[in-house]
């Protein structure tokens, strides 16, 4: 059988590092994009890069706002899927900096759907976000929720993001799959994400910032839970579906910070504040639907996911700790 060539966006950011690795564990050939850009620190980026070293894996700095640069460099490739993972991320950032995100996540977008139609691309994968269920209040959140009271602009970036993937589908027979991520987390995971600021400020004896007073829960879903949604995907070509990727069970925020405090054998310095804008109190995941369709599964419970990271963290606590968080 011949060779599949998917192209990844943001490979070298978590999702994309991962899922990377899944496909080229896989034998399909990897071409991988990334602008490798500062909104977290980039040395954490190269790294991933580094390990993604492998005869069927070529990577791009890339820009794919650049609609020219997209075609100009992945013109001589023959894709049967897109996987697009890339976006600019983060709520608070969002609130502040809207225009980062209009470019990166719907113009972005945008390109890319011009390029799978143009190449007659067979399917589109597009990462969503469990953000998009914005003010709904029933849980758990389903695909089939009405999801039109966003309260960031990232999660509003990339609702319209799906909008705009529908029409791709439905004018010009697009194979589309959104999938919804709901709060992940594991080895390699972002500086600016709750678990890496946490372990890393427990480690250094640094107060950690806790929102809503603590009272909070979430639909954690480790990575590599993540990326067996995102192969599922890869194997089950629809005409325009939505899928959840959440965990298995809701967590409690401070939950959540005690697991940390235990694999640390050290206690949080905690500073109590008060909701961020743009934030919801609770996510919690059906996902029903994708373990219908994708054969998803949340395998990994909340306690052994922690661990890992913790484990992975301590490993490489040397460099770790010098890493920026992110532009808040």
């Amino acid at each position: 059988m011949k060779q599949k060539t998917v192209l990844i966006t943001g490979v070298a950011g978590f999702i994309g590092f991962h899922t990377a690795k899944k496909l080229l564990n896989e034998n399909y050939k990897v071409v991988g994009i990334d602008n490798l850009n500062d909104y977290y620190d980039p040395i954490i980026k190269k790294k991933r890069l580094a390990l993604l070293k492998h005869k069927n894996f070529i990577f791009h700095k890339l820009d794919f706002t650049n609609f020219k640069k997209i075609n100009t460099v992945l013109k001589g490739y023959s894709f049967s899927k897109i996987i697009h993972l890339g976006a600019q991320a983060g709520v608070r950032y969002s609130i502040e900096n809207p225009f980062a995100y209009e470019q990166t996540n719907f113009l972005g977008t945008l390109n890319l759907l011009e390029f799978a139609k143009s190449k007659k691309i067979d399917q589109f994968i597009l990462a969503s976000t469990s953000s998009v269920y914005g003010k709904n209040e029933k849980q758990p959140f389903e695909e089939s929720d009405v999801t039109d009271s966003a309260i960031s602009t990232y999660a509003a970036t990339k609702k319209a993001c799906e909008v705009l993937a529908h029409t791709y589908s439905h004018l010009f027979g697009t194979h589309v799959t959104v999938l919804r991520f709901f709060t992940v987390y594991g080895p390699w995971g972002r500086p600016d994400m709750a678990l890496f600021k946490f372990t890393k400020n427990i480690l250094l004896g640094k107060q950690i910032d806790v929102y809503n007073n603590g009272d909070m829960q979430r639909s954690f879903t480790y990575i590599d839970d993540i990326v067996s949604g995102v192969f599922g995907a890869v194997k089950n070509v629809e005409k325009y579906e939505i899928y959840n990727l959440g965990g298995s069970e809701t967590v409690k925020l401070m939950d959540f910070v005690s697991l940390i405090e235990t694999y640390l054998s050290k206690k949080a310095k905690i500073k109590f504040l008060k909701m961020q804008a743009g934030d919801v109190k609770e996510t919690v995941a059906s996902t029903k639907k994708a373990a219908a369709h994708l054969y998803y599964k949340a395998n990994t419970n909340i306690q052994t996911g922690v661990q890992k990271f913790v484990d992975w963290f301590m490993q490489n606590k040397s460099w770790l700790i010098t890493l920026k968080d992110g532009k808040q």
